[in-house]
């Protein structure tokens, strides 16, 4: 043994090749390094297999605070080895943990195989079928850790490893948990790579399982479009970035976009499940299996702007639809049946598909129409870019001004069905007009989204944000592709 083996190590730089680590591991080499450390390759001698061990730096190590230090290590010893409990093969197997000369050691499995960030920055954008794959199987392991109560914290294409055979681990399990801690933060370190950190969590909330699902939607972005989708000049900026911009895509379309921008939701509230975007993904990655019909679930109202009219449309075109008292009265001049653009009619509100907080002035969204989802200012965007949806059309069945100062007056609902064909309608008599030039309706289906029962009877009040009677008319492309630019015209 050399005398450099023998030497205390100083703790502020890499440990040597040829160290052997807890008088087991013996460091043969370097496989890289990033904010958290360095991993070498190394050869168990107990056992015989080569590893991956992490030589972990941690922030407080040389800081004069020794019981500090000694705690926030005993910290990280609990948390990794509480993350490599899990089971799964997407997760990177935690071997062993271990304190060697005052620095912490993770043992791996080594997986020889370069980090989603390697790929992308060496090959540009993947294709979208083997973003969808990845993305699965990131969000199996997930999945797995939250039903195990733990929040990875850090997901990011540097913690994502892709072998050629198609392998995918999700590797740093427990870390960012363990050194989230108020003596860092206080001295400016931020826990997790700000351009993949979740809103909330810039807002200083607590990290959920939702948190996770925006890193992953952020990653996904990122292996897609080959940009880091919030990443700005300074981190400053990049936080500013994360709580006031919404994402669009420019090369990515279907349902891989839908399941990106579903993730990316400011809300997190509003995100799409893990089962959601789960299901999505096994679609983008071409094994789809039946497609589930809209049910409806109970989901908390959403406070929405009251809202004006925002198209006047010819006349002669869409009065036929709106009679006295209502839309609920006569038949209008078009009919809907028939007319294969149209597509199913869903609800929102309590007990609704959807969740909708549509003001007059935001038109177009990078959304889905999913069940759960939230067609919001949260993923409002100018229309000039790439969206998803537009918003053509609305109308308040019955007019605000007929509402009572006592609630027994207002009208009763007439029933999901009568409502549903009054939207669809209006919805076909405006889509069939010069609101949506002719030249441009080929490639596009519309629907409605129509108020629940419960929406319905919750009583609006007057230029608040509380919830009215709207329904909505909708446009997208076949298959959720991208729309980039405003496609509908206000008709004077």
């Amino acid at each position: 043994m050399t005398d450099e083996q023998t030497r205390p190590h100083d703790p502020t730089l890499p440990a040597p090749a040829g160290r052997v680590v807890a008088g087991r591991y013996l460091l043969l080499g370097e496989l890289g390094r990033g904010g958290m450390g360095v991993v070498w390759r190394a050869q168990d001698q107990v056992i015989g297999r080569q590893v991956a061990i992490k030589e972990l730096r941690l922030p407080l190590e040389n800081s004069g605070h020794a019981t500090e230090f000694s705690q926030l290590s005993e910290r990280v010893l609990r948390e990794v080895r509480a993350g490599g409990r899990l089971n799964d093969p997407a997760v990177v197997t935690v071997y062993d943990v271990v304190s060697d000369q005052g620095t912490t050691w993770i043992v791996m499995e080594l997986v020889e195989a370069p980090t989603l960030a390697d790929l992308v920055r060496h090959h540009g954008p993947m294709p979208a079928r083997q973003v969808a794959i990845v993305g699965e199987r990131v969000l199996a392991a997930l999945q797995a850790a939250h039903a195990a109560g733990i929040v990875h914290r850090d997901v990011k294409p540097a913690n994502i490893m892709v072998a050629p055979d198609g392998r995918v681990k999700l590797t740093d399990f427990g870390i960012a948990h363990a050194i989230d801690d108020p003596r860092l933060t206080t001295s400016g370190m931020i826990v997790g790579s700000p351009a993949f950190m979740a809103p909330e969590r810039v807002q200083g909330r607590e990290a959920m399982p939702e948190s996770d699902l925006w890193s992953l939607g952020a990653t996904l972005y990122f292996a897609a479009e080959g940009i880091v989708a919030f990443e700005r000049a300074t981190t400053a900026a990049t936080l500013h970035a994360i709580m006031t911009e919404a994402p669009y895509l420019t090369r990515t379309q279907g349902p891989l976009a839908a399941v990106i921008l579903g993730l990316l939701v400011a809300n997190p509230e509003a995100r799409l499940t893990a089962a959601q975007a789960r299901a999505m993904l096994t679609t983008a990655a071409g094994q789809t299996g039946p497609q589930p019909m809209p049910q409806q679930t109970r989901v908390a109202p959403q406070p929405r702007p009251k809202r004006t009219g925002w198209w006047v449309a010819a006349v002669a075109v869409l009065a036929v639809a709106a009679l006295a008292g209502g839309f609920f009265l006569g038949r209008p001049v078009w009919s809907a049946a028939g007319d294969p653009q149209q597509l199913e009619t869903v609800t929102y509100g309590p007990d609704g598909f959807l969740k909708t907080s549509i003001s007059s002035y935001e038109r177009c969204y990078n959304a889905v129409i999913q069940q759960g989802v939230v067609i919001s200012s949260d993923n409002n965007v100018d229309c000039k870019k790439n969206h998803t949806l537009e918003v053509y059309d609305s109308a308040e069945p019955v007019p605000l001004e007929s509402w009572s100062d006592d609630d027994a007056k207002a009208a009763p609902y007439p029933g999901l069905k009568e409502v549903s064909r009054a939207a669809e309608a209006r919805c076909a008599a405006t889509f069939h007009s010069a609101v949506v030039p002719e030249q441009q309706r080929e490639n596009l289906s519309y629907r409605a989204i129509v108020p629940t029962q419960q929406e319905w009877q919750l009583r609006p009040e007057r230029g608040s944000g509380s919830p009215s009677r709207d329904f909505y008319c909708v446009l997208s492309r076949t298959g959720n592709e991208q729309i980039p630019a405003q496609i509908t015209t206000k008709v004077k």
